[in-house]
């Protein structure tokens, strides 16, 4: 099955306590379910020093259900549901409110 969201999409939260915000994909773990966007989720995990790192507390990227975003449109920058068409013979991606193809 084609991916809807892919490494590099500007993404919107949908839900959860980061709710309105946007950022960019990071990562995409398809097996889980879950996306890592930049800048949202933010946890802090204490880390032990070892004799590479000082340890501490490092603050990072959780990841987030897949269900829980959705992808700006290219036009308005509002969230937007993802479609797939055939345009000149290759499959892309298309925005469901503008119609307009996301893959570049």
């Amino acid at each position: 099955m084609a991916a809807k969201i892919k490494k590099g999409d500007k993404v919107a939260i949908l839900a959860g306590r980061d709710k309105g915000k946007t950022g960019e994909v990071i990562k995409v773990m398809p097996s889980e379910g879950r996306v890592i966007v930049s800048g949202v989720n933010m946890v802090k995990r204490h880390n032990r020093p070892t004799q590479t790192t000082p340890g501490g507390i490092e603050e990072k990227e959780a990841p987030i259900h897949v269900s829980n975003v959705a992808l700006t449109d290219p036009k308005s920058g509002e969230a937007t549901r993802v479609g797939f068409e055939e345009r000149d013979g290759k499959k892309v991606r298309v925005s469901k409110k503008s119609g307009e193809v996301i893959d570049v």
